[in-house]
Protein backbone atom coordinates (compact mmCIF):
# COMPACT_ATOMS: atom_id res chain seq x y z
CA UNK A 1 0.00 0.00 0.00
CA UNK A 2 2.46 2.63 -1.15
CA UNK A 3 1.24 6.21 -0.94
CA UNK A 4 2.27 9.33 -2.85
CA UNK A 5 5.74 9.25 -4.35
CA UNK A 6 7.36 6.97 -1.76
CA UNK A 7 8.97 3.92 -3.32
CA UNK A 8 11.05 1.51 -1.21
CA UNK A 9 12.99 0.18 -4.20
CA UNK A 10 14.17 3.70 -5.09
CA UNK A 11 15.01 4.51 -1.46
CA UNK A 12 17.18 1.43 -1.01
CA UNK A 13 18.77 1.94 -4.43
CA UNK A 14 20.03 5.33 -3.25
CA UNK A 15 21.41 3.74 -0.07
CA UNK A 16 23.11 1.04 -2.16
CA UNK A 17 24.84 3.72 -4.26
CA UNK A 18 25.99 5.64 -1.17
CA UNK A 19 27.37 2.51 0.47
CA UNK A 20 29.26 1.61 -2.71
CA UNK A 21 30.77 5.11 -2.84
CA UNK A 22 32.03 4.67 0.73
CA UNK A 23 33.13 1.03 0.38
CA UNK A 24 36.86 1.71 0.73
CA UNK A 25 36.52 4.03 3.73
CA UNK A 26 34.28 1.50 5.51
CA UNK A 27 36.85 -1.24 4.87
CA UNK A 28 39.53 1.01 6.36
CA UNK A 29 37.36 1.70 9.42
CA UNK A 30 37.03 -2.05 9.98
CA UNK A 31 40.21 -2.68 11.96
CA UNK A 32 39.45 -6.37 12.43
CA UNK A 33 38.64 -7.95 9.05
CA UNK A 34 38.89 -4.87 6.79
CA UNK A 35 35.85 -6.01 4.81
CA UNK A 36 32.85 -4.21 6.34
CA UNK A 37 32.47 -2.06 3.25
CA UNK A 38 32.44 -5.14 1.04
CA UNK A 39 29.71 -6.71 3.17
CA UNK A 40 27.60 -3.53 3.19
CA UNK A 41 27.77 -3.26 -0.60
CA UNK A 42 26.65 -6.88 -0.91
CA UNK A 43 23.86 -6.40 1.64
CA UNK A 44 22.26 -3.43 -0.08
CA UNK A 45 22.69 -4.87 -3.56
CA UNK A 46 20.65 -7.87 -2.37
CA UNK A 47 18.06 -5.67 -0.65
CA UNK A 48 17.69 -3.46 -3.73
CA UNK A 49 17.26 -6.51 -5.96
CA UNK A 50 14.64 -7.91 -3.60
CA UNK A 51 12.70 -4.64 -3.71
CA UNK A 52 12.79 -4.70 -7.52
CA UNK A 53 11.62 -8.31 -7.60
CA UNK A 54 8.65 -7.46 -5.37
CA UNK A 55 8.05 -3.92 -6.64
CA UNK A 56 4.29 -4.39 -6.93
CA UNK A 57 3.92 -6.06 -3.51
CA UNK A 58 2.91 -4.41 -0.25
CA UNK A 59 5.81 -2.84 1.73
CA UNK A 60 5.63 -5.55 4.41
CA UNK A 61 5.93 -8.28 1.76
CA UNK A 62 8.85 -6.48 0.12
CA UNK A 63 10.70 -6.26 3.42
CA UNK A 64 9.94 -9.86 4.36
CA UNK A 65 11.25 -11.07 1.01
CA UNK A 66 14.36 -8.90 1.33
CA UNK A 67 15.09 -10.47 4.72
CA UNK A 68 14.67 -13.96 3.28
CA UNK A 69 16.84 -13.26 0.23
CA UNK A 70 19.56 -11.66 2.34
CA UNK A 71 19.78 -14.73 4.57
CA UNK A 72 20.13 -16.90 1.47
CA UNK A 73 22.73 -14.73 -0.27
CA UNK A 74 25.00 -13.61 2.57
CA UNK A 75 26.26 -15.14 5.80
CA UNK A 76 28.20 -12.21 7.26
CA UNK A 77 27.43 -10.92 10.74
CA UNK A 78 26.21 -7.61 9.32
CA UNK A 79 23.92 -9.41 6.87
CA UNK A 80 22.34 -11.35 9.73
CA UNK A 81 21.73 -8.13 11.66
CA UNK A 82 20.15 -6.42 8.67
CA UNK A 83 18.04 -9.49 7.82
CA UNK A 84 16.66 -9.47 11.36
CA UNK A 85 16.00 -5.74 11.06
CA UNK A 86 14.16 -6.16 7.77
CA UNK A 87 11.99 -8.91 9.27
CA UNK A 88 11.12 -6.66 12.22
CA UNK A 89 10.44 -3.78 9.85
CA UNK A 90 7.97 -5.95 7.94
CA UNK A 91 6.05 -6.51 11.17
CA UNK A 92 6.09 -2.79 11.95
CA UNK A 93 4.43 -1.76 8.67
CA UNK A 94 2.04 -4.66 8.09
CA UNK A 95 -1.34 -3.23 7.12
CA UNK A 96 -0.08 0.37 7.15
CA UNK A 97 0.21 3.00 4.45
CA UNK A 98 3.71 3.91 3.35
CA UNK A 99 4.32 7.45 4.62
CA UNK A 100 7.16 9.37 6.27
CA UNK A 101 6.39 7.88 9.69
CA UNK A 102 6.32 4.28 8.46
CA UNK A 103 9.55 4.72 6.46
CA UNK A 104 11.28 6.04 9.57
CA UNK A 105 9.87 3.05 11.47
CA UNK A 106 11.45 0.81 8.81
CA UNK A 107 14.77 2.63 9.18
CA UNK A 108 14.67 2.28 12.97
CA UNK A 109 13.98 -1.46 12.71
CA UNK A 110 16.67 -2.04 10.07
CA UNK A 111 19.23 -0.27 12.27
CA UNK A 112 18.11 -2.07 15.41
CA UNK A 113 16.74 1.09 17.03
CA UNK A 114 14.41 0.89 20.00
CA UNK A 115 11.09 -0.54 18.79
CA UNK A 116 10.49 -3.05 21.57
CA UNK A 117 6.75 -2.57 21.54
CA UNK A 118 4.22 -1.45 19.00
CA UNK A 119 3.56 1.63 21.10
CA UNK A 120 7.15 2.83 21.47
CA UNK A 121 8.00 2.20 17.84
CA UNK A 122 4.94 4.07 16.58
CA UNK A 123 5.50 6.94 19.00
CA UNK A 124 9.07 7.73 18.03
CA UNK A 125 8.59 7.13 14.29
CA UNK A 126 5.41 9.26 14.22
CA UNK A 127 7.20 12.13 15.97
CA UNK A 128 10.25 12.02 13.69
CA UNK A 129 8.02 11.43 10.68
CA UNK A 130 6.02 14.53 11.58
CA UNK A 131 9.23 16.54 11.81
CA UNK A 132 10.30 15.35 8.38
CA UNK A 133 6.80 16.05 7.06
CA UNK A 134 7.03 19.63 8.30
CA UNK A 135 10.33 20.08 6.48
CA UNK A 136 8.86 18.94 3.18
CA UNK A 137 5.36 20.34 3.52
CA UNK A 138 4.02 16.79 3.59
CA UNK A 139 2.05 15.07 6.33
CA UNK A 140 2.80 11.65 7.76
CA UNK A 141 0.15 9.19 8.79
CA UNK A 142 -1.10 8.89 12.32
CA UNK A 143 -0.84 5.47 13.88
CA UNK A 144 -3.46 5.92 16.55
CA UNK A 145 -1.30 3.86 18.92
CA UNK A 146 -0.57 4.97 22.48
CA UNK A 147 2.49 7.10 23.13
CA UNK A 148 5.46 6.03 25.18
CA UNK A 149 6.66 9.21 26.87
CA UNK A 150 10.13 7.84 27.56
CA UNK A 151 10.74 7.15 23.89
CA UNK A 152 9.29 10.49 22.83
CA UNK A 153 11.34 12.45 25.35
CA UNK A 154 14.52 10.59 24.41
CA UNK A 155 14.07 11.18 20.68
CA UNK A 156 12.96 14.77 21.28
CA UNK A 157 15.93 15.56 23.51
CA UNK A 158 18.37 14.07 21.00
CA UNK A 159 16.74 16.09 18.23
CA UNK A 160 16.86 19.36 20.17
CA UNK A 161 20.45 18.73 21.27
CA UNK A 162 21.51 18.24 17.66
CA UNK A 163 19.64 21.39 16.60
CA UNK A 164 21.34 23.44 19.32
CA UNK A 165 24.68 22.21 17.97
CA UNK A 166 23.85 23.91 14.70
CA UNK A 167 22.96 20.81 12.71
CA UNK A 168 20.32 20.82 9.97
CA UNK A 169 16.89 19.30 10.54
CA UNK A 170 17.76 16.16 8.58
CA UNK A 171 21.05 15.78 10.44
CA UNK A 172 19.19 16.17 13.73
CA UNK A 173 16.59 13.55 12.79
CA UNK A 174 19.37 11.20 11.66
CA UNK A 175 21.13 11.66 14.98
CA UNK A 176 17.94 11.01 16.93
CA UNK A 177 17.46 7.70 15.12
CA UNK A 178 21.09 6.61 15.45
CA UNK A 179 21.14 7.43 19.18
CA UNK A 180 19.04 4.32 19.89
CA UNK A 181 20.50 2.10 17.17
CA UNK A 182 22.13 -1.14 18.33
CA UNK A 183 23.97 -1.37 15.02
CA UNK A 184 25.39 2.15 15.25
CA UNK A 185 26.56 1.55 18.81
CA UNK A 186 28.78 -1.33 17.70
CA UNK A 187 32.17 -0.98 15.99
CA UNK A 188 33.44 2.21 14.38
CA UNK A 189 32.83 0.73 10.93
CA UNK A 190 29.23 -0.18 11.76
CA UNK A 191 28.67 3.24 13.29
CA UNK A 192 29.88 4.89 10.08
CA UNK A 193 27.84 2.64 7.80
CA UNK A 194 24.71 3.19 9.92
CA UNK A 195 25.09 6.93 9.53
CA UNK A 196 25.48 6.55 5.76
CA UNK A 197 22.38 4.35 5.58
CA UNK A 198 20.25 6.64 7.74
CA UNK A 199 21.28 9.97 6.22
CA UNK A 200 21.02 8.71 2.63
CA UNK A 201 17.59 7.15 3.13
CA UNK A 202 16.22 10.24 4.89
CA UNK A 203 17.58 12.56 2.20
CA UNK A 204 16.06 10.36 -0.49
CA UNK A 205 12.76 10.26 1.39
CA UNK A 206 12.77 14.04 1.75
CA UNK A 207 13.32 14.36 -1.98
CA UNK A 208 10.39 12.05 -2.74
CA UNK A 209 8.07 13.96 -0.40
CA UNK A 210 9.04 17.25 -2.02
CA UNK A 211 7.97 16.08 -5.49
Amino acid sequence: MASGNIDLASLFKQVSKAVAQNQDSLNEADTYNHDHGDHMVEIFEVITQAMKDKKSADPADQLEYAAKLLREKSSSGSATIYADGLKNAAKQVTGKDLDAGSVISILQSVLGASTETKSTGAASSDMLGSLLGQLTGSSSGESGDGLDMGDLLSAGMNYMSAKQSGKSDLEAITGAILSSSQVASGSTARSQSSEIVASTLLNALSGMLNK
